[in-house]
């Protein structure tokens, strides 16, 4: 059954879009959007030309509220239900892949999902809504490593301090909405000066690419774009924060050859035929326009690149400087 449409709520805004567009021009043949979410990429590269567009989205209610409107594209826009990282099963040879990564609107707006500390409601932000959820981390990790996963996925300095009160307070009471973390979190940190984030941003966000492998999936899912690409298929990438894009940039720079690591702790990467040539030699932001009409675009950064016609293969997370827990490879 689909979701009820909210006829108050804003019109979903994909970030980038506009210079995603004009990038990767002129739009044509088969694409796959590996983060299909509200189908605002998918909109925009049908409307732009591309024949047909491969929807990938591993949120059931991403799926439930497309079916409201895309029988408008009679055929052009299939939907699969999975993990961006495995696009390569169900397409090859494709025309260009677009990513959103991180949290999309619809998730974020829904209290139920448990993804915002804005809302009160259950601790959950898993996005294949299966499996293991947030309060079940809370509730099975050990102070060590629960310090671990903050500051890892989280980059919370004050990560020990919040771990060591997120442990004594679930020993009273089991932490299972998103109000109670939130408070908790809060009570470990000073208050925010104006214009800072909330002091619970980072915790959540650790705590949501524990849940959902968001790293893992964006490693498997370079890998998986690659070999699904036809030699001169566009990758672009939207990414939300700097671990994110450091991690495309590298996938992008080593494929293009231009990756070099000065340090010796650094895997190092052989050279080899180039898999892809830079599109984008920077990463590009919203303009002052978008940022009027989008906020949420403030921290978007979009990377491009072309596939060459040499052979895919792997590459090591450590390249990317994927973050990982310790005692993980």
């Amino acid at each position: 059954m689909a979701a009820p449409r909210d006829p108050n709520a804003a019109p979903h805004v994909p970030v980038l879009l506009r210079p995603l567009l004009q990038a990767v021009a002129p739009v044509h043949g088969t694409w796959i959007d590996g983060t299909f979410g509200a189908g605002g990429y998918s909109r925009g590269l049908l409307e732009a030309g591309a024949d047909k567009v491969i929807g990938i989205d591993r949120d059931p209610l991403a799926h439930q509220m497309a079916a409201e409107w895309i029988g408008q594209y009679e055929g052009r826009l299939e939907l699969v239900e999975d993990n961006f990282a495995n696009m390569d099963a169900h397409a090859e040879g494709v025309d260009g892949v677009v990513l959103d990564l991180g949290v999309s609107s619809m998730q974020l707006d829904r209290a139920e999902r448990g993804f915002s500390f804005q809302k009160d409601g259950p601790l959950d932000m898993r996005m294949e809504q299966s499996g293991e959820t947030a309060a079940d981390l809370v509730k099975r990790l050990d102070e060590t490593t629960l310090a671990d996963v903050l500051y890892t996925f989280g980059e919370e300095r004050a990560s020990r301090r919040i771990a060591k009160a997120i442990v004594r307070e679930r020993a009273v009471e089991p932490i299972e909405t998103t109000a109670r973390l939130s408070s908790i979190v809060e009570a470990c940190l000073p208050r925010p000066k104006p214009g800072q984030s909330h002091p619970a941003t980072r915790s959540f966000q650790a705590l949501r690419i524990a849940v959902n492998d968001e790293y893992g999936a964006l490693w498997r899912g370079l890998m998986a774009a690659e070999r699904a690409l036809k030699p001169g298929g566009l990758l672009a990438v939207v990414t939300f924060h700097s671990v994110e894009d450091r991690m495309v940039k590298r996938f992008l720079q080593a494929r293009a050859g231009r990756l070099n690591t000065v340090s010796r702790y650094e895997p190092q990467v052989e050279a080899e035929q180039p898999r892809f040539e830079l599109v984008t030699r920077k990463a590009v932001g919203p303009d002052d326009e978008e940022l009027a009409q989008n906020p949420r675009s403030r921290s978007a950064r979009l990377r491009v690149g072309r596939r060459t016609a040499a052979e895919a293969g792997d590459i090591e997370s450590g390249v990317l400087s994927m973050p990982q827990l310790r005692g993980k490879s």
